[in-house]
């Protein structure tokens, strides 16, 4: 479609909900690799053209693996009622259920979770299927972050809702059994665009970047740049009382949309890192998002990784670019999450000028040493997802998880790459060309029994 880049090339959405059985495998998936890779994208309707993006309904695509086969594919919209055109804006305000619930996809607590940041999380079934609205038992009380993390000791889950109205910030934490126990709002937030957080053992870290509420946006996404924002790090204390304990610190101008991970040095001061964009890097960005792109340019052009060193002691920042390569949707090996961690991936995109290329990327943070695994012309992957290999004893045993769209073949394939070396172990070839989306999640199976095959192969329920 003219003038709409994300509805075209790799961004195409699927026109269809299919399911396929007995899916090819090329060279030998793990045995450990056991369970689902679900994968959330924006996905509009056929005949619907979204003002922005992020406004294009949720669409999951599922991968079934057991016993090295590849026993499933399947995708799903998820059914709100954004997706048959009702308004998030109501008289009463606006509606938490309306969800294009296309951002994120989580298990907590037996729950499959699809999540978009100004709603309730929308409760699948294994099979993809919509249940519906999750709000923790009426203990959500605001929008929920497309970004929980989960704390790998306890099985805490940790999240935020914030909003552009007040109040700006809401923190919550629900334990292993999906029960919320504590839940405040930070003091001090404002209205600046809090897409991501970052969780250490001991500390939750929010970034206020220079985007912020615009109300004069009519794309439908209401935040903007503006230099008058204060671009700020605020830390909290974990725990149900750490809202008196938040501190706001002064940093650079910048938009960070996902953290990388977030720790406690030997210091004791907090490491904090993410792909962060200038002023002109979210120029770019945006006008890709809302469908007015400069010549070439695609989101992520201009996406660096910063490193931020907060000394709490001192009451200071130190800040810096790690590395000159685009790169967005960093990952870990999730055991380290909070933890100080070696290795972090991400997937790498060609700059404004045509430099770089698709791939994924391997950062050793010891050594300064960069790892591409380099896609391929016309091919795009997702975000690695790292799946720990059985028995492993280092940080990086274990293999990554990436769904590559390539225009080429108009195809797609699940790429199995060990997380070591970045060298491909196994592919899974699908049934069709998936869209290209944001981020998704390994669920391994709890019970090696379940989930039964269901459907017969190439059906369209």
């Amino acid at each position: 479609m003219p003038g709409k880049p994300y509805l075209t090339g790799h961004y195409t959405p699927a026109v269809d909900e299919i399911t396929a059985t007995g899916l090819t495998v090329e060279g030998v998936l793990p045995p450990e690799l056991t369970g689902r890779l679900i994968r959330n994208s924006h996905n509009p309707k056929p005949g619907v053209t979204p003002t922005h993006w992020f406004k294009g309904s949720g669409m999951v695509h599922g991968i079934r693996l057991r016993d090295g086969r590849a026993e499933w594919y399947r995708n799903r919209w998820v059914r709100t009622p954004a997706l048959d055109g009702a308004p998030y804006m109501t008289d009463r305000g606006p509606d938490l259920t309306a969800a294009t619930a296309g951002t994120h996809v989580i298990e907590h607590a037996g729950r499959l979770l699809a999540l978009s940041e100004a709603n309730f999380p929308v409760e699948l079934t294994r099979d993809l299927d919509t249940v519906g609205p999750h709000d923790f038992d009426g203990k959500l009380r605001s929008a929920m972050t497309a970004h929980p993390k989960t704390d790998p000791l306890t099985g805490e889950l940790h999240f935020f809702g914030s909003s552009p109205f007040p109040p700006y910030l809401m923190y919550y934490v629900a334990d292993g059994a999906g029960r919320i126990t504590h839940g405040f709002e930070v003091p001090g937030a404002t209205a600046s665009l809090k897409h991501d957080f970052a969780l250490t053992r001991h500390h939750v870290v929010f970034v206020e970047g220079t985007v912020t509420f615009d109300p004069t946006e009519r794309s439908g996404i209401p935040y903007g740049w503006n230099d008058d924002q204060p671009a700020r790090i605020g830390v909290m204390p974990r725990g149900p009382h750490g809202a008196a304990g938040i501190r706001w610190f002064p940093i650079e101008p910048g938009n960070m949309l996902h953290a990388a991970n977030a720790y406690e040095d030997a210091q004791g001061r907090i490491v904090l890192e993410g792909p962060t964009v200038d002023r002109e890097g979210f120029r770019l960005s945006w006008n890709w998002w809302v469908g007015a792109p400069d010549r070439g340019s695609e989101p992520n052009t201009r996406s660096l990784t910063r490193r931020w060193t907060i000394d709490l002691a001192a009451g200071s920042v130190a800040e810096q670019t790690v590395d000159d390569l685009a790169v967005e949707f960093p990952t870990l090996n999730e055991d380290f999450l909070g933890a100080e961690h070696r290795y972090q991936y991400a997937v790498s995109f060609p700059d404004r000028y045509g430099f770089g290329g698709y791939g994924i990327v391997k950062y050793d943070r010891v050594t300064g040493a960069r790892r591409v695994h380099e896609a391929g012309d016309a091919r795009l992957p997702s975000e690695a997802v790292f799946v720990p290999a059985a028995g492993a004893t280092r940080e990086d045993d274990g293999y990554l998880l990436t769904v590559v769209s390539d225009l080429k073949q108009d195809s797609s394939r699940l790429l199995v790459l060990d997380a070591s070396g970045l060298d491909p172990i196994a592919a899974v070839q699908l049934p069709r060309r998936v869209t290209a989306g944001i981020h998704g999640s390994w669920i391994p199976d709890a019970d090696p029994a379940a989930d039964p095959v269901s459907g017969p192969e190439g059906s369209g329920n």
